[in-house]
């Protein structure tokens, strides 16, 4: 558990229930059987950050039914304060099927009409939690309908007013939106309010209807008061751009049983560091390190079912962190390795006579 004098990081938004399909790599409709485990973004941050010795706090709603009551204990049971949860007793708790097809795309069917989620108020806000805050993150899908896209405004400009640091990753899920040009101007419409952003590299390109790859691409999404902005590229790693300095941490490479999550415990690690220690966005030794640790904790993620289910422990993160080290310190390219082996050969012939 996180000590009293721990920076505390408030994350505000959906929690809600994924059920993945108890076989990988089927579609939602071929599927036999589905696994129920916790989930929505900002819930699974807020998780993240207590599982890696941060202390967190959740701001949202959920309904008054089996589902939601079991979200409650469960962030409770991660360590995370459930202060700001609030409970409707007319609507239901959202629920999300999840897959990731053999075609390595991502399915997702959600029921939300209206789920209790989206019916957060302004007046429901715990705005003396937000305001103990050092960091205040967030994401796009509050931002979608009344009343809660007022409630996520008034939140962030409290969080803002008071000097609290604003992290933002838009986690884009197209079928909540009306549309695809709803979603941008939606998601861009709190743009450059953030200190923090996190994007994956579909997200760039769904953006800024652009080539992910290219650098002026990224750079078109940055605004005058980002600190750092962040580009997620799978088991690639991440690209980083602050105003002195831009770069690339690589990933690491494991065995995907299901991507869910996987952004979401990246951005608990990072924002653990964070606020550990603000410095790290003027120092690229620290910010690479923060960096590295985040991809081994959102590699870590995809290794099992559900997100919140598979969340990382600090010394998982750096015994992979550590197994890749040794990896890199023990193989050589092939074409090294061939050449030191007709050396050996020809050494061994010279001085031995081996060879004949």
């Amino acid at each position: 558990m996180a000590n009293s004098g721990t920076p505390l990081i408030v994350a505000l938004g959906e929690m809600l229930i994924d059920f993945v399909p108890d076989t990988a790599g089927v579609s939602l409709a071929e599927s036999t059987g589905f696994l129920k485990a916790p989930g929505g973004a900002p819930a699974n941050v807020a998780c993240a950050i207590t599982k890696l010795g941060g202390k967190s706090a959740f701001i949202g709603k959920v309904g008054d039914d089996e589902f939601g009551h079991m979200l409650i204990n469960i962030l409770k049971k991660n360590g995370v304060n459930a202060e700001g949860v609030c409970v409707d007793t007319h609507a239901r708790t959202a629920l999300a099927f999840v897959t990731l097809r053999k075609d390595g795309e991502r399915e997702f069917m959600l029921y939300r009409n209206p789920s209790a989620d989206m019916l957060l108020k302004d007046s429901e806000l715990n705005m003396p939690l937000i305001k103990q805050a050092k960091i205040f993150h967030y994401g796009s899908i509050s931002l979608i309908s009344e009343p809660c896209r007022s409630a996520h405004m008034a939140a962030m400009k409290a969080a803002k007013d008071a000097g609290i640091m604003l992290s933002y990753d838009p986690n884009v899920r197209l079928p909540l939106w009306p549309s695809a040009d709803a979603a941008r101007e939606g998601i861009k419409s709190i743009w450059n309010q953030a200190d923090f952003i996190k994007v994956s590299d579909d997200e760039v390109q769904f953006l800024t209807q652009g080539d992910a790859e290219k650098e002026d691409v990224v750079l078109s999404l940055w605004h005058d008061n980002l600190k750092l902005l962040v580009v997620t590229d799978g088991e690639k790693g991440c690209r980083y751009f602050t105003k002195k300095f831009k770069g690339k941490v690589p990933g690491f490479s494991v065995k995907t049983v299901d991507p869910t999550g996987a952004g979401d415990a990246f951005v608990g690690s990072f924002l653990v560091s964070m606020a550990k220690d603000m410095s790290i966005f003027e120092d690229e030794t620290k910010l690479k390190e923060a960096l590295s640790f985040a991809n081994a904790c959102g590699a870590i993620c995809t290794t099992q079912k559900g997100a919140i289910p598979a969340l990382p422990t600090q010394s998982a993160a750096l015994e992979l962190i550590s197994k890749s080290k040794s990896k890199k310190m023990f193989s050589f390219p092939l074409w090294f390795s061939i050449t030191l082996a007709l050396f050996i050969i020809w050494w061994l012939s010279v001085n031995y006579h081996i060879f004949g």
